[in-house]
């Protein structure tokens, strides 16, 4: 049965180049699931877009001296490059700072006002006589008031990973200018979840039993343990959303709130620009559409509990404040399957300090597929994880290029060459063949489930297994010499090699979408794998964004067994991999700090 699928990806900051820890943490994860969806022939959304609300962009503009619209474009223009080349095949990467954005953010917050989830409260907020205004929580640093962490942010400690009340922070001093803040009185919006607290409960324990546990631990863990606290979703800002009451110019929905809305609101942004308004709603509002959310731990709490209690919260008011009608309650997500973090050479990657492997950088050097596939293979699913440059080498000359690029081009060429370049005809086949081939497939079963329950480093090992299982075939048949006595047994070899072979390609596409479609092309078929990926252009009151689309090419379910056929012409193969020489892990050290 056909699915309606939503892949919902952590907007980046538009602050900071991404790094790998990023790409593993959310973007590749995400786009493997939709691939593996996609091609089980289901009606994948997959969206996210450019946080150009959050203060570390406008602290990143600050610091440069430009206006916050230039850096925030500069820095979405260039995710989307990485994206592109790195195949993360968004439907819509799109902004938070678009006219649609706006619209969905202010009427969320107008049905929680209008369902009473919503008061005004007026509290002490860190103030700079300095700089002569209020200034944004991660404005201001200080000593975590519960673990002693000296660099915690005045709304979250990133050590102990708390919530913090930020009147509350020690010895606090402004990141723009190290002056010491004071406090002051102001009046903001407070969403009161402590009202929620007992449906978001309900709603997590009904997904305890398929959940990370590192998820549910710091999501119903932390309910459970210190309850669901009102926190304030205004703040005193001049970039952002404005706070849709009168009275309130001057204050903006706090970034906390309304970037999570993002989801929902690229959604309906890409049913509109397909020309299909009401789309949305497959994925949104009906009951059996599932939603998938990719994050880094660092936000769970948000999307797991939070998010809910704004969606739960928000119900079926939201509609009639955004499109004048009466309508279905939301979705809550299905899954969060939130990454841990990756390091770099055992250490904390830090940008500041170009502890990173960059990238944009790595793929002027590198092919996209093998950053993907050593990102998949060493993903953080459940624990933190270390990107050791001696390891990508080795992975990338072991496992892509000795395990699965050399088992598709030898049995290509030599098929291409013995056979004039035809599928051959095999005839009968043996038991052995017909035991490898049941082996293979048995990976739409196998790897299915893995993909199925987003366990990605077991789904790519599983595959990698599988062509090992081919390889040892290869070698005790040995179709090399058995060609030079009985062509027609080795017929049978090679036939049976590039079934498997054909059967592979699908399993690996998720991770592996470039040398898959490759692949996919010396095989002899027309039809892609995937869609296409291209940039456009799109205006509205606010001015004009870029966005980065993705063009579905309609082929049917392809997550199935091969059913290459004898006689089927071949194109000329080549080489999927680059070997790597080993020097390269001292060179690419040498590039860090």
């Amino acid at each position: 049965m056909t699915e309606h699928i939503l892949i919902a990806i952590a907007w980046p900051y538009a602050n900071a180049s991404i790094h790998v820890g990023n790409i593993t943490g959310s973007h590749l994860p995400g786009d493997i699931v939709a691939r593996y969806h996609r091609l089980k022939g289901h009606h994948v959304l997959m969206v996210s877009g450019t946080d150009s609300h959050g203060t570390p962009v406008t602290l990143r503009a600050d610091a440069e001296g430009k206006p916050v619209e230039e850096v925030y474009k500069r820095f979405h223009n260039e995710f989307i490059d990485l994206f592109q080349q790195a195949g993360i095949s968004f439907d819509l990467f799109t902004t938070t700072h678009t006219e649609n954005h706006f619209k969905v953010a202010q009427s969320v917050f107008l049905a929680l006002l209008k369902n009473g989830y919503l008061y005004t409260k007026t509290t002490p907020q860190w103030y700079s006589p300095a700089a002569k205004r209020f200034l944004p929580d991660r404005y201001v640093e200080g000593t975590c008031y519960l673990c002693g962490y000296e660099g915690a942010r005045s709304d979250q400690c990133d050590r102990c990973g708390n919530v913090l009340e930020p009147e509350k922070l020690l010895e606090p001093r402004s990141k723009a200018d190290g002056s010491r803040p004071e406090l002051r009185e102001t009046e903001h919006y407070y969403l009161d979840l402590s009202k929620l607290e007992p449906d978001v409960a309900e709603f997590l324990r009904a997904r305890q039993s398929y959940w990370r546990e590192t998820v549910i631990s710091q999501s119903l863990g932390q309910i459970e343990s210190e309850g669901l606290q009102p926190r304030p979703i205004t703040r005193d800002l001049d970039w952002g959303i404005p706070v849709p009451v009168e009275g309130w110019s001057g204050k903006c929905l706090y970034v906390w709130f309304e970037a999570v809305i993002g989801y929902l609101s690229a959604a309906i942004e890409w049913a509109k620009i397909n020309g299909s308004p009401e789309t949305w709603k497959n994925w949104w509002t009906e009951p059996e559409a599932r939603a998938y959310y990719f994050i880094g731990k660092d936000n769970i709490f948000f999307h797991a509990a939070m998010w809910p209690a704004q969606l739960k919260g928000a119900g079926a008011q939201f509609l009639e404040f955004f499109a004048g009608q009466p309508g279905k309650p939301l979705n809550l997500p299905y899954d969060v399957p939130a990454n841990q973090f990756m390091n770099l050479e055992n250490k904390k990657i830090s940008g500041s300090r170009n502890w990173a492997v960059w990238g944009l950088d790595f793929l002027t050097r590198y092919d996209p597929d093998a950053l993907r596939y050593y990102l998949t293979i060493n993903m953080p699913e459940t624990r933190d994880t270390d990107w050791d440059w001696a390891e990508f080498v080795a992975r990338n000359n072991n496992e892509l290029v000795a395990t699965w690029g050399n088992l598709a081009n030898r049995v290509l060429s030599f098929a291409y060459k013995h056979w004039e370049g035809v599928v051959p005809d095999p005839g009968e086949l043996r038991p052995a063949d017909r035991e490898i081939l049941a082996t293979v497939e048995s990976g739409f079963q196998s790897v299915g489930n893995h993909l199925e329950s987003v366990n990605l480093r077991a789904a790519l090992g599983e595959a990698i297994r599988l062509a090992s299982e081919v390889n040892k075939y290869l070698d005790t048949s040995a179709p090399w010499f058995e060609i030079k006595t009985d062509k027609t047994a080795a017929a049978k070899t090679i036939y049976t090699a590039l079934r498997c072979i054909d059967s592979l390609k699908v399993l690996l596409a998720p991770v592996l979408p470039f040398t898959c479609q490759r692949l996919h092309d010396y095989l002899g078929y027309d039809q892609p794998l995937f869609g296409e990926q291209y940039v456009e252009e799109q205006t509205d009151s606010l001015g004009s964004h870029t966005t980065l689309r993705y063009r579905p090419i309609p082929a049917g379910p392809l997550w199935q067994p091969s059913q290459l056929a004898p006689g089927k012409a071949l194109r000329p193969p080549g080489p999927l991999f680059k070997k790597l020489e080993e020097s390269v892990a001292e060179e690419e050290r040498s590039r860090l700090g």
